[in-house]
């Protein structure tokens, strides 16, 4: 369903594993980052009512998962750490489009959106098939349904708004860059890393 050119090893449960909670840490900052990517994106296309509303409820979603996560952090005795740069994320930026129509970018804007949602719900799949603790594999098998309506969401609207972009093309340019840089992660106990 999601397109992903490679699948996370599921061995990179077992060094997430070895850190509960710095996974848990780097979790609930992806968490607020999605949140905040929504009300972005809402913001600069509020001209569009659908944008607002369905990127509104994204933006409160994610951020009951943040919440979420780190009520899960605190009932273990963890802390919260400082929000941490996510290298991913900051790759897949990179590909953005830098010229073209406003529209143009803003369909890019949904098209990384849709790819990290991806992603996300991949990643929590293979958590919730392989981590030992129960508690958080169920956590996680709940949230990766949420992802997966958050990346179809992110899809959707891109191909109703795409009067100038081959939408379908351009996602599979995303996919094929993404199954490029993707290699070089899935060594660390976070999220993306």
């Amino acid at each position: 369903m999601l397109g992903l050119k490679l699948l996370t090893d599921p061995r990179w449960v077992n060094i997430s594993e070895g850190n509960l909670e710095e996974i848990l840490t780097d979790h609930a900052w992806c968490e607020q980052k999605a949140a905040t990517n929504a009300i972005t994106i809402l913001t600069y296309n509020s001209e569009h009512e659908d944008i607002v509303t369905q990127l509104t409820e994204i933006a409160i979603e994610e951020m009951q998962h943040f919440q979420m996560v780190h009520n899960i952090i605190k009932a273990r005795g963890y802390t919260l750490g400082r929000e941490r740069r996510d290298d991913y994320v900051g790759q897949l930026i990179k590909f953005l489009k830098k010229d073209g129509s406003r529209n143009q970018s803003f369909i890019d804007r949904l098209l990384l959106a849709a790819m990290i949602e991806a992603r996300s719900c991949e990643r929590f799949r293979v958590l919730s098939e392989n981590i030992k603790d129960e508690e958080l594999a169920k956590f996680y098998r709940e949230l990766m349904i949420s992802e997966a309506g958050h990346y179809t969401t992110f899809l959707k609207l891109a191909k109703k708004y795409a009067t100038d972009v081959d939408v379908d093309k351009r996602w599979k340019q995303w996919l094929d860059y993404e199954g490029e840089i993707i290699t070089n992660y899935g060594k660390k106990e976070t999220i993306h890393g």
